[in-house]
């Protein structure tokens, strides 16, 4: 529900939305700029600034002070009235006053949309959906972040999702202030919280009679600082009843021309005090810095809304429907989805088109969808994404709501599909949670749960083998995603190793495809990168890509990736053939949950074979010196010993703490995890330092490596979900 409110306010509300939040920018610049160009005297009273200003303007009616400190003086010119700054030191002239047309165009847009007091109400509102888009987005983001505890850890996703939680999190604050000031302001101005303004004193009856006296020396004005003065009108000189009228920042009275004193007096009520101080929040009038900071958050609601369209056009897209859909009823197979930005309905279509085209009737739908009963069907499927740490995504909010209100289990067996991704603490949990609600029910179990890591087609090719033994008939799910734009990358260096332990491996170093600044002016380009990154490569006549963990970064100034060959491997393959000079075509994928974390807290690097890559990139780029320990695991070292002389170097010059290395084919070897039992102690005490553990390379490996810190944390009572769940602990496992 939170998820539909955020997305259909988002679309309704944009155009309103952006011309609110633009026009708050240009106006929120206007007091710094006013203040910029203010005189600010040290220490002048009322009396004194009046006195001068006479002198230069005898027939001077009113003086205002600005909240920028400007002081502007009223009075009647030789062309009708007319208003100037004035230097409040000497009382002279500095420049005419008038409010710019452009600054008086942005405050009507701003306030009413020019549509008088039917805009000022369509304002109010624009400013309530921005504050339920702001609060639902902050929490949703908490959900997805894994709680509020981590609702500042790194985000997830593609880059326009990284994009929208990233600037949504950093005008959150600005904009929270933005939004509840304006719904105040609002109230107030129809009457439904009082300003406090109506509160002025009564007019004296009793004054002092005799001519007036110089303004410089009425003793009331002449207590009261500059600083302090918001508006003083002068009497009406053809009007010998008349009398000052005084507003300061405390309250307003009537001071007597002839006597000097204070005839009387109202201080402002508490609502007007909070109204004015709502109002100098929500403007920066007199927070002049404020009103930059806020300025600078509207800024990010264009963007906001742009993303957010952007995230919904796709996942609409990724919604259209799906050719040869039997209805229900009729359906031999049926196909439920339970996704949150679309991805997995890509996986379903595929499944669903290879059933089709084998002679089966598909009903493919979401998992909300979930009927009482399907007569004809003799398999069902249920893909399902996990949203956050472990809740329900999108299209399956109240799939086990309905699941519970269906008592008798169907004739037909389930097979459910997991996909996640594993960085996150709670792999595919909601997946893992349907599966055990079925069985707890009795639903009859069609093969065991199944997982694929972060949209591995080739993980759900082996998924769609196993399948095919179970029906008895031939599936082929060839899943081919969107073909990101590729660029070509030219090989520059190799170097080679693993010949003699039977497993070859390889550096490969290309050139970056072309320049920063060409990328910019050109459009698109080659991305900025950093080592942890992934790259895909799309070999010639295959739709697919590979992806290869990146062990450079853009500062390096060239693509370097470890690539092992495989018997039979199309993609390794075809790179370990390339020489210098030879090229291929790749893209950049974003990993950002592989990424030290921020501070100077030691990281533990784990990695075996050609998961190095990765980890020794993270070295090289650690110019600050930030502690750093690396467990290398390799079959020899005088074979497959990558990276030796660069890591020798890192030593020499700090940027690597500590070496540890295990390799299985020498005398009295072992493996990676087999040295982290050797170094207990001395793990222990980097964790209990705070330290971060990255883990790249193969999942026997990984999971080995898992189970070794499991043992040897033990003792404090972590373990690497734990660490996890703080984000202390983060793999890159294939």
């Amino acid at each position: 529900m939170l998820r539909w409110i955020h997305r259909i306010l988002g679309l309704f509300v944009i155009i309103p939305l952006m011309a609110l939040a633009i026009s708050g920018s240009v106006l929120s610049a206007i007091p710094a700029w006013d203040r910029a160009e203010a005189i600010s005297p040290s220490s002048v009273t009322v009396a004194a600034l009046a006195g001068r200003v006479v002198g230069t303007y005898p027939g001077v009616e009113e003086l205002k002070r600005l909240p920028s400190g400007k002081i502007i003086a009223f009075y009647s010119g030789n062309d009708g009235p007319a208003a100037s700054v004035v230097n409040p030191v000497s009382g002279e002239f500095v420049s005419d006053y008038t409010r710019s047309a452009f600054e008086r165009w942005m405050t009507n847009l701003h306030r009413s949309f020019f549509l008088g007091d039917s805009g000022r109400m369509a304002a109010g509102a624009g400013a309530l959906a921005m504050l339920v888009l702001l609060l639902s987005g902050l929490q949703m983001t908490a959900r997805r972040m894994g709680g509020w505890g981590q609702i500042l850890s790194r985000a997830r996703g593609n880059g326009i999702q990284r994009l929208h939680t990233d600037l949504g999190r950093l005008a959150a604050g600005g904009l929270l202030l933005s939004t509840l000031t304006a719904l105040y302001l609002s109230l107030t101005t129809f009457g439904l919280i009082s300003d406090g303004m109506s509160q002025a004193p009564a007019f004296p009856t009793a004054t002092t009679r005799g001519p007036a006296l110089p303004v410089e020396q009425i003793a009331a004005l002449r207590g009261i600082d500059l600083s302090q003065l918001r508006v003083l009108t002068f009497p009406n000189p053809a009007n010998p009843d008349d009398l000052f009228h005084l507003t300061t920042a405390t309250g307003e009275g009537y001071v007597d021309p002839a006597g000097g004193g204070l005839l009387a007096w109202n201080a402002h009520s508490l609502a007007r005090q909070i109204y004015e101080f709502i109002y100098m929040l929500h403007t920066g009038q007199g927070l002049w810095w404020l009103g930059l900071l806020l300025g600078v958050s509207a800024l990010n609601v264009p963007v906001l809304g742009l993303s957010g369209a952007v995230m919904w056009w796709s996942r609409r897209r990724a919604y259209a429907p799906i050719a040869d859909n039997v209805v229900a009823k009729n359906a031999d197979t049926v196909i439920l989805v339970g996704s949150e930005g679309g991805s997995t309905w890509g996986f379903a279509r595929t499944l669903h088109a290879a059933l089709t085209a084998n002679g089966h009737g598909v009903h493919t739908a979401s998992m909300d969808s979930l009927l009482r009963s399907y007569p004809s069907a003799r398999r069902m499927f249920l893909l399902a994404a996990t949203y956050g740490d472990g809740a329900a995504p999108a299209t399956a909010s109240v799939f086990l709501k309905r699941l519970d209100g269906i008592t008798e289990p169907p004739p037909f067996p389930i097979a459910v599909l997991g996909f996640g991704d594993r960085q996150f603490p709670q792999f595919c949990r909601f997946a893992r949670g349907v599966e055990a609600t079925l069985a707890r029910k009795g639903w009859a179990s069609l093969m065991p749960l199944e997982t694929i890591d972060r949209q591995s087609a080739q993980e759900f090719a082996r998924w769609g083998e196993a399948l095919s033994q179970v029906m008895g008939e031939e599936l082929a799910l060839l899943h081919v995603p969107e073909r990101p734009r590729t660029h070509t990358l030219t090989l520059v260096d190799r170097v080679d190793y693993g010949a003699e332990v039977q497993a070859p491996t390889c550096v490969l170093r290309f050139a970056l495809p072309m320049s920063r600044m060409f990328a910019r002016v050109a459009g698109g380009g080659w991305p900025r990168f950093t080592a942890g990154d992934l790259i895909g490569i799309v070999p010639p006549g295959c739709t697919s890509p590979r992806y290869y963990s990146l062990a450079s970064s853009t500062s390096d100034g060239f693509v370097e990736i470890c690539v092992r060959k495989h018997p039979g491997g199309l993609c390794s393959g075809l790179l370990h053939g390339l020489e210098p000079g030879d090229s291929v075509e790749a893209f950049v994928k974003a990993n950002p949950a592989f990424r030290p974390a921020r501070g100077r807290k030691p990281v533990i690097l784990i990695g075996a074979g050609t998961g190095i890559g990765p980890l020794a990139g993270l070295v090289r780029a650690n110019f600050s010196r930030r502690p750093m320990h690396l467990y290398f695991g390799g079959r020899d070292p005088a074979s497959d010993f990558l990276y030796e002389r660069e890591i020798a170097g890192w030593l020499n010059d700090r940027r690597l703490t500590s070496l540890a290395t295990a390799f299985s084919r020498v005398k009295g070897g072992g493996y990676v995890q087999d040295r982290l039992r050797k170094d207990a102690d001395r793990f222990r005490a980097l964790i209990a330092g705070g330290a971060q553990v990255m883990v790249c390379g193969g999942r026997d490996m990984a999971a080995g490596v898992t189970e070794a810190i499991a043992d040897v944390l033990a003792p404090t009572g972590l373990t690497p979900m734990v660490l996890k769940a703080q984000g202390r602990l983060a793999e890159d496992v294939y």
